[in-house]
């Protein structure tokens, strides 16, 4: 049986399933410039999900690569970046809002347009947080998948045009059984006027077994440590 799936998010697409532990998510963008927002729930008890804080300061680090895991408010790893072949992922800029959308891009309706009108990351969200029983109030800070975003010394934020090439890929490891949320929008400090949002394939693989040398559970001591805790709360509810 072929344990493979994939599928293509379209220019301003959404998209969330239940992914369950032990599971490659391959992202690739098949044109430059890509960015995705998502969201991560733990998908057997929908009040645990992705913490930005958390997730880094544990790690010391302002932005995400492979051997970062994405951390939950329980201290658990929801999931690991296994492989990654930017080397730089921007958990801070957060999503597009309608009124940043219409302002940047031209205002659009459905009722014009149809499936042609600019989607922003907060409606795409909305939609689909509503679908799985939940909703904007459980809104949290997104990572933005492809993006590149860096301070300077002034501390002035800026988002680099030419850090995500054509074939860019990046690959998660569910650490346990996952809802993902998933929004195609543009990052919100990316200085395009034209709708800068481009196709991106997601493909959903089996992983291999995580061993006791696993590079994102020793890349640091606090990763070890939430590894610990997702490890326990898995034993202590029938998991291997």
């Amino acid at each position: 049986m072929n344990n493979n799936w994939s599928t293509t998010l379209g220019s301003g697409g959404k998209w969330s399933e239940t992914i369950g532990k032990g599971k490659w998510i391959r992202f690739t963008a098949l044109q430059q410039g890509a960015n995705v927002s998502l969201l991560l729930f733990n998908a057997k008890d929908l009040t645990e999900r992705y913490n930005m804080p958390d997730t880094l300061k544990a790690q010391h680090t302002s932005h995400l690569t492979k051997g970062n895991v994405l951390m939950s408010d329980n201290g658990r790893v929801l999931a690991s970046i296994v492989e990654d072949t930017l080397g730089w992922h921007d958990p801070i800029c957060g999503h597009t809002t309608r009124a940043l959308t219409d302002e940047k891009y031209g205002r659009t309706t459905y009722q014009v347009r149809r499936n042609e009108w600019l989607r922003s990351g907060q409606e795409n969200f909305a939609v689909e947080l509503v679908r799985n029983g939940l909703g904007l109030r459980d809104m949290v800070p997104v990572v933005n998948l492809f993006s590149k975003v860096f301070c300077d010394d002034q501390g002035n934020m800026h988002y680099c045009l030419d850090h995500c090439e054509e074939g860019a890929t990046v690959t998660l490891r569910t650490e346990m059984d996952v809802l993902l949320v998933l929004s195609n929008t543009p990052n919100p400090l990316d200085p395009r006027t034209s709708f800068p949002s481009v196709p991106v394939k997601l493909e959903v693989l089996p992983a291999l077994p995580v061993e006791t040398d696993d590079y994102c559970v020793n890349y640091r001591p606090e990763n070890r440590r939430a590894f610990e805790n997702t490890w326990q709360y898995d034993c202590l509810r029938g998991g291997l």
